[in-house]
C-alpha cells in the first residue's frame, strides 16, 4: 500500500483545498495541461486519436476522463493499487496497470507517447532518472516523453504545495533539471516552457501562454522530448 491509497476517495478534495485560494477548481488545472498535451502530441506526433499514450503515475485518473475520447488508445499505470481501482471504476475506456516501482508494464517501443503530470516531485531523485529512462523505453523511434511539473520559481505554486496534503515529501524539479533527465535517458530535447499564467478559460489566454513560454512565471512547466 502506497501513501496515495488513502487518498483514493478523496484525491480531487484535497487538491481543491491546497488551491482553495485561488479561487480555481481543479478541473481548471486538468483541462488546461490536458489540452496542452493534445496539442504537444498533435503538432509532434501526428492526429491523437491513432496514438497510443501511457499516463504514468495516473492515480484516480483526473486527467484520463478528458483524454480517452481523444485518443486511440489511453493506458494509465500506477503504484497506488487503491487509486487504480478509482481510475478504473471512472474511467472504463482506459487500461490500467500497476507499476513495480522498477519496470513499465510495456514492451519496448509499444507506445507513441508516454507523460507524467506532477509526478517526479514524488520520485525521490536518485530514483528520477531511471524512470525517464523506463518511459524512454517503451516509446518507439520518434516518440515522446513528456513531464508536466510545478513550477518552484512560482511563490503561489509553493504555496499550493506546503498546503497539500499528500505533498508532504515533494522535493519540486526546476527545468534544468528536467533537461538533464531527459538527456541522461538518450532523449533529444524538443521543447519546454512554462504554463498556466491565466486563471481564465477564455480561448484567447492559451494563444497568450504559447507566446510567454520562456517566461518563468507559470504554475507549472513542461519538458518534452524526443527518442
Amino acid at each position: 500500500m502506497t501513501p496515495f491509497d488513502a487518498y483514493k476517495d478523496s484525491y480531487k478534495e484535497a487538491v481543491q483545498d491546497s488551491i482553495a485560494f485561488s479561487g480555481l477548481d481543479v478541473e481548471f488545472f486538468t483541462e488546461r495541461k490536458v489540452t496542452h498535451l493534445l496539442q504537444l502530441a498533435r503538432t509532434r506526433l501526428g492526429p491523437p486519436s491513432s496514438l497510443r499514450i501511457a499516463d504514468i503515475g495516473c492515480g484516480v485518473g483526473l486527467s484520463d476522463r478528458l483524454l480517452a475520447p481523444a485518443v486511440g488508445e489511453l493506458h494509465g499505470v500506477d503504484m497506488a493499487r487503491g487509486a487504480l481501482e478509482t481510475a478504473a471504476r471512472d474511467n472504463p475506456r482506459v487500461h490500467y496497470h500497476h507499476f513495480d516501482g522498477t519496470r513499465l508494464p510495456f514492451e519496448d517501443g509499444a507506445l507513441d507517447m508516454t507523460f507524467a503530470i506532477n509526478v517526479f516531485h514524488h520520485v525521490p531523485p536518485q530514483d528520477r532518472s531511471g524512470l525517464v529512462t523506463e518511459m524512454a523505453r517503451v516509446v518507439r523511434p520518434g516518440g515522446l516523453v513528456a513531464i508536466y511539473e510545478h513550477n518552484p520559481l512560482n511563490p503561489l505554486t509553493r504555496l499550493a504545495v506546503n498546503r497539500c496534503a499528500f505533498d508532504a515529501d515533494a522535493v519540486l524539479l526546476g527545468r534544468g533539471e528536467l533537461a538533464r533527465l531527459a538527456r541522461g535517458a538518450g532523449l533529444e530535447l524538443v521543447t519546454q516552457g512554462y504554463i498556466l499564467f491565466f486563471p481564465w478559460r477564455a480561448r484567447l489566454f492559451p494563444l497568450l501562454e504559447r507566446a510567454l513560454g520562456w517566461l518563468p512565471l507559470g504554475a507549472q512547466h513542461c519538458m518534452a522530448a524526443r527518442k
